[in-house]
């Protein structure tokens, strides 16, 4: 299934898309996509549901974030073997921890806002993990049990806010904005091999990054267990598992964000966000 939220930014409602590409409204069935609902036992609750009973959605409302009710926004650095290369740092022996705060949650459509004093913008096509039931201590063998689907992430980043000052990364990865998930939530039974999925992202029309989940140093079944031994996760936590190369920061020379700008991004079977680069008021 493709499972999305929705309507205007606060007021979203969950939906499923069809065969045909339309929504179907679910706010009759359950009140949001998050907690139990994203459990195995919720959505074969979904799965059961003659869709086309469903009402359909008409116009082309704005698509919200895929997941309601995010207590965690993890996040994967230097993940990809090819994308440590270009950093010129060496690959990582275990997973590169960081969080992106949930304030920054957007749709995959909205307006990416630039903060005040923002000159290195950046952006990072990611594959997006979301939990679907509680995770704690899970091997590898048994991680993937408790996914309930994956997202498109662009994991926008203020290089200098992130990497030129005092502090952690969180300053220039939980700007307002920089966090846009979806357009869907697939369900697992729908990724038949998350360590297969090609990754791109353009600006402008230009093809900045291109890449396959392949080269992921850490897997899907790595990370979520990994993490798993260092606090629990929870249905509708969000974790980004790293990016493939072609960063405007390990570019020669590097190319930043700026407003006016356009990103348009997808992973494979997730399908495609595409977001406009404002300036904060």
């Amino acid at each position: 299934m493709k499972l999305l939220r929705y309507g205007p930014l606060g007021q979203e409602k969950p939906g499923l898309l069809d065969g045909d590409g339309n929504i179907r409204d679910l706010s009759t069935r359950v009140p949001d996509l998050s907690g139990e609902v994203l459990s195995d036992a919720g959505l074969a609750r979904l799965a059961a549901l003659d869709v086309g009973t469903l009402p359909i959605v008409e116009g082309a409302p704005r698509i919200g974030a895929c997941v309601a009710g995010v207590g965690k926004f993890m996040a994967i650095g230097l993940n990809f073997s090819d994308h440590a290369k270009e950093t010129g740092m060496a690959e990582p022996k275990e997973p590169v921890l960081f969080t992106k705060h949930t304030s920054c949650l957007s749709g995959p459509n909205d307006d990416v806002v630039l903060p005040r004093g923002s000159i290195k913008a950046d952006w990072e096509v990611e594959l997006g993990v979301i939990i679907g039931t509680r995770a704690k201590y899970v091997t590898q063998a048994h991680a993937l049990d408790h996914v309930a689907g994956f997202c498109v992430v662009n994991d926008v980043s203020e290089r200098a806010f992130q990497l030129e000052s005092t502090g952690q990364w969180v300053k220039g990865k939980s700007c307002d904005t920089f966090g846009p998930i979806g357009p869907w939530l697939v369900t697992r039974d729908e990724i038949s091999d998350p360590q297969a999925l090609d990754l791109w992202l353009d600006v402008n029309g230009e093809r900045r990054q291109r890449g396959n989940t392949a080269t992921m140093i850490f897997s899907v079944a790595h990370i979520v267990s990994y993490l798993s031994n260092f606090f629990t996760l929870y249905p509708g936590d969000v974790i980004c598992t790293g990016t493939p190369p072609g960063v405007g920061m390990g570019m020669k020379p590097q190319q930043f964000l700026k407003p006016g700008d356009e990103m348009r991004l997808g992973v494979q079977g997730l399908g495609e966000q595409r977001q406009r680069v404002v300036a904060d008021a």
